[in-house]
């Protein structure tokens, strides 16, 4: 057990420095620099930075083993297979983006969300900001922590709740040192007027999420879906620079409640088209999942749909299996297709050893692949299994590829034939 806390400790360490959390982190680290010489309000947000992403966590850990319990078979990042999550992110990155432009300032009587707006964000922008870090990094999972998490979900409910509390510590380590530990504060650079281009310059990796989260919702729910998106975002964009104009005429001392009251408006009818986003209670999306896999597949055949019946069919046959269990939204799967699986040693392996190359796309819900995730051990994406030629036990690879690690696997299981 403690070599479980351990590696959940560290896997949350090593999420800090996964894309997905990028956007979100270098705002808590802007707001870091923004304090950096006044320290009981650094500590004070830096507690609260640390008791937002322990709490969400813990929340996020309870929904996993209460749906667990229920007879889902869920695991890491489940919440993203919903497309009306995955497109309310969207506009939240979206919002985000225009707020560190200065479309707009968010929360002039109320505390600021992240606090990226000014300089009195307070601990409540500090505690959302942790909140919002840890949903936007279940589509990253870091070496030694899909190890934990799957323990966790084997686990009895107070052990399993004790990982996910290690892996939330792990994740806010790094900021809570700096607002804690002076001498971790003296390594920030100091703040100037530099800070306000670092502002604006901030705002393309949030642009840049809310469009990666809109092609993710396109691979889940259609065209359709990312049509009620993209319109959505016209909106709210409209009403950010309404109720920006709102703010600005209020500061001159000029009539602004109308314009005020439509942008609200405008954000709170956002809830109609987004509450009819189609739900995803269906297996998989294969169809879409071939479309943009089959240019990494190593063989002259398209890769086959995974599902339990196939792998009983294709094993026994002399030939290794790879499967590549993956989902649009898992950020990790994406950089390994793209930084191992699709590169010509890899491809050239799989057709050099016969491989069977086989798709386990977990887009959408899928009980068979959770399920089997879940029996490897794993509690999350990526997950990557190579099954030997002369029908022996599976070998799981790990979560970072390089075509070196693939390629000698699929030599390894091709020999086991011979």
């Amino acid at each position: 057990m403690l070599t479980i806390l351990a590696a959940a400790f560290l896997g949350g360490l090593i999420l800090n420095f996964m894309p997905c959390v990028f956007p979100v982190i270098s705002l808590k680290a802007f707001g870091l620099i923004r304090h950096v010489h006044d320290r009981r309000t650094v500590r004070i947000e830096g507690l609260a930075f640390l008791a937002g992403v322990v709490v969400t966590m813990l929340l996020l850990g309870a929904a996993l083993l209460a749906a667990r319990a229920g007879g889902s078979a869920v695991g890491w990042g489940f919440q993203l297979q919903s497309p009306v999550l995955i497109a309310a992110l969207s506009l939240i990155m979206l919002g985000s983006a225009l707020n560190l432009m200065g479309v707009f300032e968010f929360g002039l009587a109320a505390q600021r969300i992240g606090g990226v707006a000014g300089p009195k964000s307070g601990p409540l922008g500090a505690a959302l900001t942790g909140a919002l870090a840890i949903v936007v990094a279940t589509p990253c999972t870091a070496p030694f922590m899909a190890g934990a998490i799957g323990a966790a979900l084997v686990r009895p409910p107070l052990e399993a709740m004790s990982i996910f509390l290690a892996l939330a510590l792990g994740f806010a380590a790094p900021f809570t040192a700096v607002s804690l530990v002076p001498a971790c504060a003296r390594l920030l650079p100091k703040p100037g007027a530099w800070m306000a281009t670092l502002k604006q310059v901030l705002a393309f990796p949030m642009i840049a999420a809310a469009a990666w989260l809109a092609w993710v919702l396109a691979q889940q729910a259609g065209t359709a879906a990312l049509g009620v998106l993209l319109a959505s975002s016209v909106v709210l964009g409209f009403a950010a620079w309404l109720y920006g104009v709102a703010q600005q005429r209020q500061f001159s001392g000029l009539r602004h409640r109308p314009q005020l009251a439509i942008s609200m408006l405008l954000v709170l009818g956002l809830v109609v088209p987004l509450a009819g986003l189609p739900t995803t209670s269906d297996g998989g999306s294969t169809a879409n999942t071939v479309a943009a896999i089959s240019a990494t597949s190593a063989s002259a055949d398209k890769p086959i749909k995974w599902t339990p019946q196939e792998i009983i069919a294709q094993r026994g046959h002399g030939k290794p299996i790879f499967v590549n269990f993956t989902a649009s939204w898992c950020i990790t799967c994406q950089v390994n297709d793209k930084a191992a699986l699709s590169t010509k040693a890899v491809k050239d392996a799989m057709m050099q050893t016969g491989t069977v190359y086989m798709i386990a796309d977990s887009t959408k819900y899928n009980a068979d692949i959770d399920q089997a995730i879940s029996q490897f051990g794993r509690g999350g994406l990526p997950v990557y299994v190579v099954y030997p030629a002369d029908g022996g036990e599976p070998v799981l690879l790990p979560q970072l590829l390089s075509p070196d690690i693939v390629t000698a696997a699929l030599e390894k299981a091709a020999k086991s034939h011979s």
